[in-house]
């Protein structure tokens, strides 16, 4: 199947809510149709999917669960069949690694089941699902790593996570490098604290916190959904096709 002349077509992980569903969300306003990954919230992965397409682009959402690998074949799987079965197509473009699991504990009190079930989601997973999906990713296409502020300042209780992504930073500059013969370009958007119900919901919902961290934001307040969601769509347009390699901070100037 030729891709040329169609709307491009993006993958976000962990789409049915928070970040990921602004990230979708955004990318349709663009013209862009849209793949969303859920775990366990089918109602509601369903509820993005609808409002996708209440824009006039297509979508559809697959289950995929990001901390175990065994299940990385079938939804490649899967993936492939709706490329073909819905959008028409045999590739996509833009794959945002965008799921996560908060985990929050001091560096002393960290377990080492923890410690694992961080590094599979945010690291491990991102790498083999990353790989697994490379053959369904267009030549010319985006691969979008998110990551976080914690990558370049220290608040404590999250060692574990933080590193995790840090991991993810680097594999984004290999990547760069080694998928360029492609002519896929492959970026890190690290997000500051925004007002999701990740982690509990703690900045949305903890008001002395969301008070501390807009007093260290040059920007004065706390990131929004949209913040990242809008960022995502910027990045993944044509006039950022010469952006490669990098990391870029959505944060509003956090610890500046």
């Amino acid at each position: 199947m030729s891709t040329s002349k169609r709307s491009p077509v993006a993958l976000v992980t962990g789409g049915s809510r928070g970040l990921g569903k602004s990230m979708a969300l955004h990318l349709a306003d663009r013209g862009v149709d849209v793949i969303i990954t859920y775990r366990g919230a089918a109602a509601e992965a369903a509820d993005v999917v609808k409002q996708i397409e209440a824009k006039g682009r297509t979508a559809a959402a697959i289950a995929l669960d990001l901390g175990s690998t065994r299940g990385f074949d079938a939804f490649a799987a899967a993936v492939k069949a709706e490329l073909a079965g819905r959008f028409g197509r045999d590739r996509f473009d833009y794959l945002v690694n965008n799921a996560g699991m908060g985990g929050q504990a001091s560096f002393a009190e960290t377990t080492e089941e923890q410690f694992d079930a961080l590094m599979n989601v945010h690291f491990k997973g991102t790498f083999f699902l990353t790989q697994k999906l490379l053959p369904l990713i267009a030549d010319g296409g985006r691969i979008l790593n998110v990551s976080s502020g914690l990558t370049r300042f220290s608040f404590p209780g999250y060692a574990a996570y933080a590193a995790m992504k840090g991991g993810v930073e680097v594999l984004t500059r290999y990547l760069a490098k080694e998928l360029g013969p492609r002519k896929i370009a492959v970026n890190t958007l690290a997000p500051g604290a925004i007002e999701t119900d990740f982690g509990g919901g703690v900045v949305r919902d903890n008001a002395e916190l969301n008070k501390m961290i807009a007093g260290q934001t040059a920007l004065g307040r706390v990131g929004l959904p949209d913040d990242v969601g809008g960022a995502v769509a910027v990045l993944l347009s044509p006039e950022g096709q010469w952006i490669n390699g990098q990391r870029i901070e959505a944060s509003g100037g956090m610890n500046l």
